[in-house]
C-alpha cells in the first residue's frame, strides 16, 4: 500500500512539473500554432445529463480559433463502436459555435491521452501543439507530449466544480500513476496508426 501511494504522490509531483509554466488560462496568452489538439471524452453522461467537461473544451477551441491562435483544429476521440463518436460530435459541436468545417480535422483513434498525443505527430504531421483540455488532463498531456518528442503547450478549458467531478479527479489520480508506467516501462505507442493526414488537406 505504502508503495501504491509512493507512486501516486510521485506521478503527481512529475507530472505538474512538467507542465509548469506550460498552459494558459486566455486565449491572448496563447502563442500562435499551426493547430490545437482538442482531447475528447463524451458528449452525454450515463445519466442522460450533458458532459459539461465536453461542453467547456468546446467553447475554449472555438474561443481560441477565434483568436486566431491557431489554424485548425485537430479533435481527437474514441470511436471504437458504430454508435459512439467522439471525434465528430467535438467537430459538430465546434460547427455550431462558428467554427468552419474546413478548419477542423477528426482523429478517430485518440483511445486515450497517450493515442491522441503521439498520433497528432505521427498522423498530422505536427510537432508543435496547443493542447485543449481542463488543467488537469492538459498537465498530463503535456508530459505525454515531453516524452515523445513533441513540443506542446496547454490552453485550459474551464473546469467543473469539485462537488461535481470528484470520480473524475479519482480517476485521473489513477491515470497519471498509469502513466508513468506507460512511458517508463511499457514504452507503449498507439493502438492504430496509418496514413498521414495533411493539414492543409480536405477535413476528414
Amino acid at each position: 500500500m505504502l508503495g501504491l501511494l509512493g507512486w501516486l504522490a510521485m506521478a503527481e509531483i512529475l507530472i505538474r512539473r512538467a507542465a509548469g509554466g506550460r498552459t494558459y488560462e486566455r486565449a491572448e496568452q496563447v502563442p500562435h500554432h499551426r493547430a490545437g489538439l482538442v482531447l475528447g471524452c463524451s458528449k452525454i453522461l450515463a445519466n442522460g445529463r450533458p458532459n459539461r467537461f465536453f461542453n467547456a473544451r468546446v467553447k475554449a477551441a472555438a474561443a481560441l480559433h477565434a483568436a486566431g491562435k491557431v489554424d485548425c483544429l485537430i479533435v481527437s476521440g474514441d470511436n471504437s463502436r458504430e454508435t459512439y463518436d467522439e471525434a465528430t460530435d467535438l467537430r459538430d459541436a465546434l460547427v455550431a459555435l462558428g467554427v468552419p468545417e474546413t478548419a477542423i480535422y477528426r482523429d478517430y483513434a485518440g483511445f486515450s491521452t497517450l493515442d491522441s498525443v503521439v498520433r497528432v505527430r505521427e498522423i498530422f504531421g505536427q510537432q508543435r501543439i496547443v493542447v485543449v483540455s481542463q488543467r488537469f488532463h492538459n498537465e498530463r498531456a503535456l508530459f505525454l507530449a515531453s516524452a515523445h518528442g513533441i513540443s506542446a503547450i496547454g490552453f485550459n478549458a474551464k473546469d467543473v466544480p469539485l462537488r461535481e467531478s470528484l470520480r473524475t479527479r479519482a480517476r485521473e489520480s489513477l491515470a497519471r500513476a498509469a502513466t508513468l508506467v506507460e512511458v517508463w516501462i511499457l514504452r507503449r505507442q498507439p493502438k492504430f496508426l496509418g496514413p498521414p493526414v495533411p493539414l492543409d488537406g480536405p477535413p476528414n
